[in-house]
């Protein structure tokens, strides 16, 4: 028979405690999240005109690019050039220190390219670059 001192012992479960390794986790992922740099691309690959005075800036977080064929592209869709300036008001009041980066492509007509650029200052966002490659073998 058993007696009453081994029935009355409770067996304790061991096991691992995963609240620190969890708050570790969560610290990592807001730290990642703080430091991530989002950046709007334009969703085309455009063929850039060469300029002997380009220069590389790390600055642009909004992307436009406009096609040979006046297409404006911005966030991997095409929009129309009315929609250009909601769309830049929308994104100034969401990071007020974005600026602007158009892409144009160098068969694309200069007539698209300065409405985009009145657009974007209209939205509120006061500096505009027009991108460029460097000349080849630079």
């Amino acid at each position: 028979m058993l007696s009453r001192r081994h029935a009355t012992v409770e067996s304790e479960e061991t096991g691992i405690d995963l609240a620190p390794m969890l708050d570790f986790v969560l610290n990592l992922l807001i730290f990642f999240i703080i430091t991530t740099s989002f950046v709007k691309e334009s969703g085309i690959n455009v063929t850039r005109p060469q300029a002997l005075t380009a220069e590389h800036k790390e600055s642009g977080n909004i992307l436009i690019a406009i096609r040979p064929n006046g297409e404006i592209w911005m966030d991997k869709r095409r929009v129309d050039i009315r929609e250009v300036r909601g769309l830049i008001e929308s994104l100034h009041i969401e990071r007020p220190d974005d600026t602007v980066v158009v892409i144009a492509d160098k068969a694309s007509q200069t007539g698209a390219l300065t409405k985009v650029m009145d657009e974007v200052k209209l939205g509120g966002i006061g500096e505009v670059s027009i991108a460029a490659a460097p000349p080849v073998g630079s």
